[in-house]
């Protein structure tokens, strides 16, 4: 399992099947969540993962996909696409501070 350091993330990506629709509505409140922050935040394919990604979020049915484009990746799979704990957590982390698993 991969961790990263809040302070250490500069770049989310929001994985999805095919780069539209929920994960644009996802990666819109991560950004509006995360303002003011030195946080990235992109909704991209998940067989595109880039490499200088720092956390990737993806729906848990994409998760395998996602650890095989992204290897090493701090990976947080979620299950729904509003107010899902993993999400809401992971916005509490880098706000707060403290260690991101996944």
């Amino acid at each position: 399992m991969a961790s990263i350091e809040s302070k250490d993330i500069h770049k989310i990506i929001v994985a999805c099947d095919a780069g539209m629709g929920s994960s644009v509505m996802l990666a819109g409140q991560l950004r509006k969540a995360l303002k003011g922050q030195d946080v990235e935040v992109a909704h991209i394919p998940v067989n595109a993962i880039p490499a200088d990604a720092d956390v990737v979020l993806c729906h848990a049915g994409l998760a395998a996909r996602a650890r095989a484009s992204a290897p090493g990746t701090v990976l947080i799979p979620f299950q729904i696409f509003i107010g899902d704990p993993a999400v809401t957590g992971l916005i509490s982390t880098i706000k707060n501070g403290g260690t991101v698993h996944g």
